[in-house]
């Protein structure tokens, strides 16, 4: 589902006008970003939690150079923890059909 198909359910299920709508998601999704970038969780009830997790640093190798080692730097990283309304409608996707 991309921004576009939520801006037109929204639009066709208020008849808000569209511009007005994609401003509002729009800003929506801003102050999620600046949460994450602060290091703040975003927690969307019922739907999930968006948590900044710190990635260790750690040694990694490159296959075309099996022997060389290569230092890959501490990170910030975002994981999404799904909420309990979502857990239930997810039970009941039938994985043959993904």
């Amino acid at each position: 589902m991309t921004k576009r198909e939520i801006v037109l359910e929204i639009y066709e299920k208020t008849e808000i006008p569209q511009k007005e709508v994609v401003t509002t998601v729009q800003m929506t999704l801003d102050i999620i970003m600046r949460a994450l970038a602060e290091g703040r969780n975003a927690e969307l009830r019922n739907f999930g939690v968006l948590e900044v997790p710190k990635r260790r640093a750690r040694v990694g190798r490159n296959p075309r150079e099996p022997g060389v080692d290569v230092v890959i730097p501490a990170r910030a990283a975002v994981k999404f923890k799904s909420g309990k309304i979502l857990k239930q409608f997810l039970k009941k996707i039938d994985t043959a059909k993904l």
